[in-house]
């Protein structure tokens, strides 16, 4: 099996890709959409716990507690040592299940992969990337999305540049979603040849 981590800058296209690699047959996992279920879920207590002021009817409010890390940056890695070691868990398990599966690509999409201090054992990692002006335009055009919230974002991820020094895979987003496709599956391709078949 070939673990292939994703990941890459806010805006960069990831979740598009994913859902590419999703397309092709291959397992795939969001850290993201494991953070939105901890936030809505019992284990989200400790957070709870830790920013009391972001809870609203028994769940993590995702836009409160924007609000307070962005009036009070210094506690974001107070959040990050909370929210990592429990999304670590569940990254291990689903690497578990699907080795049990007998999957031989595994594409794992994690935002902050080189900013964390978690290794999960990747055989390689594939970086979206896209220009700075492509990348703000995408994320303004979000909901709950504005220029200060944005800065702040990109205040605590590393640049793109170190980003691509670090990665095994580029994939340029800037283009049409049908020259992203054709990017996702050479590298599905590769990881393929170079997967190790299940016992």
């Amino acid at each position: 099996m070939y673990k292939l981590g994703l990941t890459g800058s806010i805006a960069t296209g990831k979740s598009t890709v994913l859902a590419q690699f999703a397309a092709l047959g291959h397992e795939t996992f969001s850290a993201d959409a494991a953070v939105h279920e901890l936030y809505e879920s019992p284990a989200s207590a400790p957070i709870a716990a830790a920013f009391p002021q972001a809870v609203r009817n028994n769940r993590i409010d995702r836009r409160a507690l924007s609000a307070l890390l962005i009036s009070s940056p210094l506690r974001m890695q107070e959040l990050n040592d909370i929210v990592h070691p429990l999304v670590h868990t569940i990254i291990l398990d689903f690497m578990e299940r699907a080795t049990k599966k007998g999957a031989r690509l595994i594409i794992v999409d994690i935002p902050l992969l080189f900013e964390s201090n978690h290794t999960y054992e990747f055989d390689g990692v594939a970086l979206t990337w896209c220009s700075p002006e492509v990348q703000k335009q995408r994320a303004l055009a979000r909901p709950d999305m504005n220029v200060e919230k944005f800065n702040f974002i990109l205040a605590h991820q590393m640049s793109q540049s170190e980003k691509k020094q670090r990665a095994d895979f580029l994939i340029n987003t800037n283009g049409t979603l049908e020259e992203t496709q054709e990017q996702v599956a050479r590298i599905a391709d590769l990881c393929l040849a170079r997967s190790k078949k299940p016992n």
